[in-house]
């Protein structure tokens, strides 16, 4: 029998999976995910997985300093691939936070509850992946103290940015979306700040909390002009999923060497974007659950959700690279020809394969129930994947410019010892701030979670 409390509310969630565990009221979820932040001692676990990516940052500061005072003649960048990891990093890192705006905004504006769990810290993730994105560009400049030369200031000198470069589209395009991600994210946590200021038993933590939630008070004023912000944001936010990654596109797509100058870049890019974002996602929040025990709030709903995006973004990343073979035979032009044939048998074949097995074979898994809901496999299968859109990056860039229209002016490429150190430190940056930010802002928002008790008191009651 449903309680009177129960039966005046929506009947819409009992069609519906459950979003949270069962048992859950506004305390109990509060009291959980803010001891995560306000806890007297730091665990052990944090302390090990913190130092480990301070070590690697540390390797990404040698490694930077060491190009600043040599150049970038120590990246295996040379005539006729002048554009080697630093290109493929770079758009690497920004299809990884596409996924954090697709599950704040996109979700948002068609009402699924299923994000609310798992949005707050795929933010962080786009935020700290767009950072870690625009170190490359800088560092790819050689001169990188001159990257104000990009911004279009009046100055003496009249130097004006070349506005018919797609590097200079880059510049504008990921800073408006770094931009309008940050202040999402911010307006997101407010309440969540102001409940860890309420909460707080130092007074050091109870100011810095308590200036950063500027004076919320939850009152009916404050939620109608956070909830009219939010929701016009998300609209804001919305059109850059699909604008930022198809900007970036057009450095290779606007380019008239054989396998950049293609029409399905733009679509192409933007389905990998959400396909490696979303493989980051679940490589965070597996670990996440297990370590904190959220298995009540990231339940194995919000994984198969993700695992079914994954596929269907995996269906057209496949269908993006059966298109450039077959236009490759049916345009006739024996250059594009060729340029296929050579990344399936040419000296990066084993580069090409490895793609194809990473972002086509192995995730085809997913069609499975027993695969979507096993968190071993989706963990496995989601590092696969962002190994291989690396690898796709990689193939992209080199097999179209390490053989030009001439062959006397072929030559090869490899990555050097900086350019894995410049890869692998961006890692460690990336996880260095994601350990900050579990440690002291709420992973989950406490605010958009207590939404949801009514929903599961629903479903406990009539099930």
């Amino acid at each position: 029998m449903a309680t009177e409390e129960t039966r005046d509310l929506s009947s819409e969630a009992l069609a519906r999976p459950p979003v949270i565990g069962p048992g859950y009221n506004f305390t109990s979820i509060t009291d959980k995910i803010s001891a995560i932040v306000l806890r007297r001692k730091t665990s052990r676990g944090w302390l090990a997985g913190f130092g480990v990516s301070f070590a690697i940052v540390s390797l990404l500061l040698y490694a930077v300093g060491r190009l600043l005072v040599l150049g970038i003649g120590i990246w295996g960048v040379e005539i006729p691939v002048a554009w080697g990891f630093a290109i493929a990093n770079f758009v690497w890192w920004i299809g990884i936070g596409h996924a954090g705006t697709l599950i704040s905004a996109i979700l948002l504006l068609l009402h699924q509850k299923w994000r609310t769990s798992i949005n707050r810290f795929a933010e962080a993730m786009t935020l700290f992946a767009v950072m870690c994105a625009g170190l490359f560009p800088l560092l790819h400049m050689g001169r990188p103290w001159f990257f104000y030369w990009l911004l279009p200031y009046p100055n003496t000198m009249t130097l004006w940015p070349q506005f018919r470069s797609p590097l200079v589209w880059d510049v504008f395009a990921v800073f408006t979306y770094f931009t309008v991600s940050l202040v999402f994210w911010y307006i997101g946590l407010i309440p969540d700040l102001a409940t860890l200021r309420d909460r707080a038993k130092s007074k050091f933590a109870w100011f810095v909390y308590g200036v950063l939630s500027m004076g919320w008070r939850g009152g009916s004023r404050h939620w109608r002009r956070y909830d009219a912000v939010y929701l016009l944001l998300a609209g804001l936010a919305t059109p850059l999923v699909v604008s930022v990654h198809t900007v970036v596109s057009f450095d290779f797509a606007v380019s008239i060497l054989p396998g950049w100058h293609s029409t399905i870049f733009p679509p192409y890019f933007v389905a990998g974007a959400i396909y490696s974002g979303f493989a980051m996602v679940i490589t965070l929040a597996v670990p996440i659950r297990a370590v904190y025990g959220l298995e009540d709030f990231i339940t194995m709903r919000h994984l198969e959700n993700m695992a079914k995006i994954m596929l269907a973004t995996c269906l057209m990343v496949t269908y993006s690279y059966l298109s450039e073979i077959f236009f490759a035979w049916y345009s006739g032009d024996r250059v594009e020809q060729y340029m296929e044939a050579n990344r399936m048998i040419g000296p990066y074949a084993f580069m090409f394969w490895l793609l194809v097995a990473c972002n086509i074979v192995i995730p085809q898994a997913l069609w499975f129930q027993r695969v979507r809901r096993s968190v071993p496999l989706l963990f496995v299968i989601s590092i696969v994947v962002n190994v291989g859109m690396w690898t796709e990056r990689y193939v992209i860039v080199v097999t179209s410019l390490h053989r030009d229209f001439m062959p006397s002016s072929w030559g090869m490429y490899s990555g050097t010892w900086w350019d894995y150190a410049t890869l692998f430190g961006t890692i460690g940056l990336f996880l260095f701030l994601f350990f900050l930010f579990i440690r002291f802002l709420p992973a989950i928002s406490m605010a958009e979670m207590r939404e949801l008790v009514p929903e599961a008191k629903v479903q406990e009651a009539e099930g």
